[in-house]
């Protein structure tokens, strides 16, 4: 199960040829009300524009209410995914859940909100980890639309921070018990990497942290080695 970043959508089938090519079945989520910046999507959102993907700033959409907040609905398609891949396969095959950025903090709250059912998390500089904290240290966005908005809608400060706890991968990441492996980038001005070591040491399953000292918001093309070998190690392909 594939997540996407910050932004993008689907994108095109060649851009995920990678693990089909090893024998492993991939599905992609297409992430509502965005895939119109660096990755095309088809999926609108309904509480937003509604008619398909656009290049959209989602940080404080419905931010008052954890019911009516953007992430709840996203976290919901996410666990969703998930369990709709896990249906297509015959017989009772686990499920892998991996993305990076934005796609990372989704992985990891499916695997919190799904538990046993996901086997192994990949998050690669996970967004959406120790957010009350995150708004106040990242200089770049998008943690910094929150900031922005906060500053001219003072009176919505309590409410803003009630519901970005509801969403917050370091808080659920308590939850999730499947082998994980996480990354961050020393450099990261996203992600600050304070943040994904929250969600980190709140791990109590497997788990094992790759830490890259001179690397942003971004892995080195060698991660995708070490991933390979853990996916391999914890769930083989049809065809290993």
């Amino acid at each position: 199960m594939k997540y996407i970043g910050y932004g993008g959508g689907r994108g095109m089938p060649t851009e995920h040829a990678l693990l089909p090519s090893l024998g492993y079945a991939v599905f992609v989520m297409d992430t509502r009300g965005q895939g119109g910046r660096w990755s095309s999507g088809a999926t609108g959102d309904p509480a937003g524009n509604g008619a398909g993907p656009e290049n959209s700033t989602v940080m404080t959409r419905g931010i008052i209410s954890p019911e009516d907040y953007y992430y709840t609905r996203l976290f919901t398609d996410a666990a969703l995914a998930a369990e709709t891949a896990a249906a297509l396969q015959s017989g009772a095959v686990p499920v892998a859940v991996s993305g990076v950025s934005q796609g990372g903090g989704l992985a990891l709250a499916t695997a919190a909100l799904l538990g046993d059912a996901v086997a192994v998390c990949h998050a690669d500089v996970p967004f959406l980890c120790d957010i009350q904290r995150a708004i106040t240290l990242a200089p770049k966005a998008p943690f910094t639309e929150v900031p922005e908005f906060l500053d001219q809608n003072v009176d919505l400060i309590p409410q803003a921070l009630d519901t970005l706890r509801y969403v917050d991968c370091a808080l659920l990441a308590r939850r999730i018990t499947a082998d994980c492996l996480l990354s961050v980038g020393l450099m990261d001005e996203i992600c600050p990497p304070s943040t994904v070591f929250a969600a980190y040491n709140e791990i109590g399953a497997a788990k094992d942290l790759a830490i890259y000292a001179y690397s942003g918001h971004s892995v080195p093309q060698a991660h995708a080695e070490r991933q390979l070998r853990h996916l391999r190690a914890t769930l083989p392909s049809a065809g290993a």
